[in-house]
């Protein structure tokens, strides 16, 4: 498995070049590899927490964390890079992004938006299906809380 650091940033931390990076990699991953078309800078970033998982220098891991309301925060653009995959990379960056929204936010519960082919995967690290199913840019959905 690769080596992987994990760095945890507030938007104002983070370098114009990493910055870049990121929406680079998450366009890759999100616009062009899945080929949804939609608005992926969306003025969140600003006011999220960045976990940013690198293999030396490359951006190979990234989510972010916002705060939702009284009651939940969020983990979302989780993702890793193509070819880093099937390596237990996605398993690390998730318990970390776990760490830090609980650390941040005391006492909320984590609010996601899973890709339904990935419900076994959140359903082992701790999330619970709500029973809520919807298409987002075309792809089936659901939504998962912590336990």
């Amino acid at each position: 498995m690769p080596v992987v650091k994990f760095d945890v940033k507030k938007f104002h931390e983070i370098d114009g070049k990493t910055l870049h990076n990121i929406f680079l990699l998450r366009s890759e991953v999100f616009i062009v590899e899945q080929e949804c078309a939609y608005q992926d800078i969306d003025g969140n970033d600003y006011k999220s927490i960045h976990i940013i998982g690198k293999k030396k220098e490359e951006i190979i891991a990234y989510s972010r964390i916002m705060n939702l309301n009284n009651d939940f925060c969020s983990i979302g653009r989780v993702l890793v890079k193509k070819e880093f995959r099937k390596k237990g990379i996605g398993i690390k960056l998730i318990k970390r992004s776990i760490e830090e929204a609980t650390r941040e936010h005391t006492n909320k519960k984590i609010k996601i938006s899973a890709q339904e082919y990935l419900k076994k995967f959140y359903t082992n690290l701790g999330f619970k299906h709500t029973g809520k199913s919807y298409l987002e840019d075309g792809i089936p959905h659901i939504e998962m809380i912590s336990n």
